[in-house]
């Protein structure tokens, strides 16, 4: 994939697919003219971070024969990080949203660090970057320190499941670690690449998170034998929000087919009911049930507003300074500063919350007999009172809800500040996108808690066939995982092969064209 622009879509290819990125001969060519613009600029001029200390240290000028040392130093130094290493696929992320910032021609980096970079993502090198260090400015400064302390041959990576010394890897797939020509140890440590590489997993994630979600909305609702406008073009195009819209639409198209919705023409508009006092079936049901497009349409705006922000922080130039062969001229400022990924992280973290408050309330209708009146308590198909059918499964899901509820404070309003005060407002942005991914991982737990309610419901109603085929199909992968409940057993390997499941189906299998 040849990388003139990075989209989620592609990005999430070379994430999740395997594919591999190839930097086109013109933009290096870029890259290349303004590495050599910086190498004339600089020659007897002050410019931070190249011929300065760094940070507070800028006052200090830096002696001409100790230049290169200097750029090694910011690598060696700044790796301090604590905490488990990321994963493999947030590093991975991280790289390919620190080569989109070089792709801009704006570093004066020497290509041989877009030619490395891309080595290392096509090969899955992935440096041992930890998870705390950041403060979010200037910039994931020490996880992006660990990334270029494996770009120079030291430090671990993480390489076909093993952890080992970087230089034995690099030797071992013919790479020469990168050499220091005029600023690389500060570019490559400087901006929101970690931030919004973890930022980016978060979002296809999330919107995976949101398909299965309506998904199991459409099938509790069948459950329920909901009337089906509650999904209707001709209600939801009366408000004017575009994912409500969206969610309806999605709502429509997974429910097609399905026999186990009511219409409420046949039901409640014709004569034959208009002399019934009371009715047993609920002439509208649960807010949980009855409000999906209007609860889950702004959470699905808020994560693509998010994508949005992301897409356009991996094709800019988050760096400090800015070199411009253009202008002819390098500028000092804040592009490193992580506020717009952290503002961001923060909303979808909310968002992402709230969804799993709405599954955790389906998941207490589907167990509590008195609230649906046609299911068993707790889904228990054993006997009652020696069995306990699903009982325990909603004890997680309400405790992993509830953390997610705590998780909800927003963390872009954190700063404390640092290195001498230099740093006296900052974003705080890689934590929010590490809290975020806590919170979608707690989603994905009580949404598949929720999918194995389902499809216990299904078999206590005996309504497999009556399901809409989007359902069907879900319903049968589930129960060629494990049959229905009826003796008591663990269910803890069942919720985690659930969670792996929705987690890792193809972008095809969930329609992210749409989303």
């Amino acid at each position: 994939m040849e990388t003139s622009k990075l989209t989620i879509r592609n990005i999430e290819r070379i994430l999740f697919r395997g594919e591999t990125l190839c930097v086109s001969p013109a933009v290096l060519d870029e890259v290349g003219g303004c590495y050599r613009f910086l190498e004339e600029f600089s020659k007897d001029k002050i410019i931070y971070g190249i011929n300065t200390g760094f940070g507070p240290m800028a006052q200090w000028r830096v002696d001409d024969d100790r230049l290169k040392e200097l750029q090694y130093n910011i690598i060696r130094s700044h790796s301090t990080g604590a905490g488990q290493p990321l994963e493999d696929v947030c590093v991975k992320a991280a790289m390919t949203a620190r080569l989109g910032t070089f792709l801009q021609a704006r570093s004066g980096v020497h290509p041989d660090v877009v030619r490395l970079l891309a080595e290392f993502i096509n090969r899955g090198i992935c440096p041992m970057i930890p998870e705390h260090g950041s403060v979010g400015a200037s910039g994931d400064l020490v996880q992006l320190a660990h990334m270029s302390l494996a770009m120079i041959g030291e430090g671990k990576v993480h390489y076909r499941g093993e952890w080992r010394d970087a230089g034995d890897v690099l030797r071992e797939c013919g790479l020469k670690p990168l050499e220091i020509h005029i600023r690389e140890g500060l570019a490559l440590t400087n901006g929101t690449s970690v931030m919004s590489g973890i930022g980016v997993v978060n979002h296809i994630y999330a919107m995976r998170l949101i398909y299965s979600f309506v998904l199991a909305s459409v099938w509790t609702n069948e459950i329920a034998s909901s009337f089906d406008d509650l999904m209707s073009e001709g209600l939801n195009e009366c408000r004017r929000h575009p994912g409500q819209q969206v969610i309806a639409s999605m709502m429509r198209e997974m429910s097609s087919g399905s026999r186990c919705l009511c219409k409420r023409e046949h039901e409640l508009y014709d004569s034959g009911h208009s002399s019934q006092s009371t009715f047993e079936h609920k002439v509208q049901p649960y807010y949980s049930l009855r409000c999906v497009p209007q609860v889950i349409g702004p959470v699905y705006d808020t994560v693509m507003a998010a994508g949005k922000v992301l897409e356009d922080e991996f094709n800019s130039a988050s760096d400090n300074p800015i070199v411009d062969p253009v202008s002819r001229n390098v500028y000092h400022g804040g592009n490193f500063h992580g506020d717009y990924i952290s503002l961001e992280e923060d909303k979808v973290k909310t968002a992402v919350v709230r969804l799993a408050m709405t599954a955790e309330r389906q998941l207490n209708y589907l167990f509590h007999d008195r609230i649906n009146g046609i299911l068993p308590p707790f889904l228990n198909l054993g006997v009652l009172g020696l069995n306990y059918g699903m009982q325990a499964c909603q004890f997680t899901a309400t405790s992993t809800t509830a953390e997610c509820q705590t998780l909800a404070m927003p963390n872009y309003v954190h700063s404390i500040p640092n290195n001498n005060d230099n740093q006296d407002i900052v974003s705080m942005g890689t934590n929010s996108a590490l809290i975020c991914r806590r919170v979608i991982d707690n989603a994905w737990q009580v949404v598949s808690i929720l999918y194995m309610a389902l499809a216990q419901a299904t078999d206590c109603l005996g309504c497999e066939d009556r399901l809409a085929p989007a359902t069907r199909a879900e319903y049968r992968r589930i129960r060629e995982m494990f049959p229905a409940f009826r003796e008591d057993e663990p269910f803890y390997e069942k919720i985690a092969m659930v969670e792996d499941y929705l987690r890792n189906k193809t972008t095809d299998q969930y329609k992210t064209e749409r989303l």
